[in-house]
């Protein structure tokens, strides 16, 4: 679904840099903390980190060995080290973090909850976890106005099982029950929001060619034709008939954090 770190980084990573700061510090990490990123990526939690709190010490683990070879080559080498691993099978001894944290993945974890029982279990008790998820159905709004249009293009039933807003955990409460049926304590969500800048249409729209994520994947599936026609439609909204020009989206997410029992 998200296989080349360039293509990421292009699609969905420059979002993810700029919400990664403000789950930073939603979590409160601070000091010598030492934190697990879950689901890395490309890195772009673990890198504000670095930059927010450089005494912190950063693991982060991914799947992907293509996003984790991207990191790792980024990674001061003293503070940061990148692992392929899954969420769901941590590799780490019980309370080995002082936080643990995951920016815009539990969403597509086969088995959301047992990722929070492990990043529960390598937190130390009195700890924090803590999480963000796009706001898919309704604070995403570049995705949000890509199927708009695709479902007004193909029709709902061609687009149902692939728009992101039927996924799980992108509504408001959802992580924070998944949160408290972990066992987690003093729970609590807040929505962050971002602005993203674009300095054209094709700024938008070229990086939906990468094949990157669900949308990525429905455009790539697409004919030649169909392709074109979405692309029109997408032209046609976001530029409102005018020329060429830069326009802002915004971006919605809710996040989570709760403390591991002592």
């Amino acid at each position: 679904m998200f296989a080349g770190g360039v293509a990421y980084e292009r699609f969905m990573g420059r979002w993810s840099r700029r919400l990664a700061p403000l789950l930073v510090t939603f979590a409160g990490v601070a000091g010598k903390d030492s934190v697990l990123d879950a689901g890395c990526g490309t890195g772009a939690l673990s890198f504000a980190i670095g930059d927010m709190v450089p005494s912190a010490r950063l693991t982060g683990v991914d799947p992907s060995a293509a996003y984790v070879r991207d990191a790792q080559a980024r990674a001061p080498a003293d503070r940061m080290r990148f692992l392929v691993g899954d969420a769901r099978a941590l590799e780490f001894r019980d309370a080995s973090f002082d936080k643990t944290l995951s920016l815009v993945v539990m969403n597509f974890v086969p088995d959301p909850a047992r990722a929070v029982g492990e990043m529960t279990r390598v937190t130390r008790p009195g700890g924090v976890v803590a999480a963000a998820v796009w706001d898919y159905g309704h604070g995403m709004e570049m995705l949000r106005v890509f199927w708009d249009e695709a479902v007004a293009l193909d029709g709902a039933s061609a687009t149902a099982s692939s728009d992101e807003r039927n996924m799980p955990l992108c509504r408001q409460g959802e992580l924070a029950a998944l949160w408290r049926s972990g066992g987690l304590e003093h729970v609590e969500e807040q929505a962050l929001e971002i602005e993203m800048p674009f300095a054209s249409f094709d700024d938008y729209w070229l990086p939906f060619l990468g094949g990157q994520g669900p949308a990525g994947a429905h455009v790539a599936g697409l004919t030649d034709a169909a392709r074109s026609a979405l692309e029109a439609r997408l032209r046609a909204r976001l530029l409102a008939g005018q020329q060429d020009r830069a326009f802002t989206l915004r971006g919605r997410a809710w996040a989570v954090r709760g403390v591991v029992a002592a």
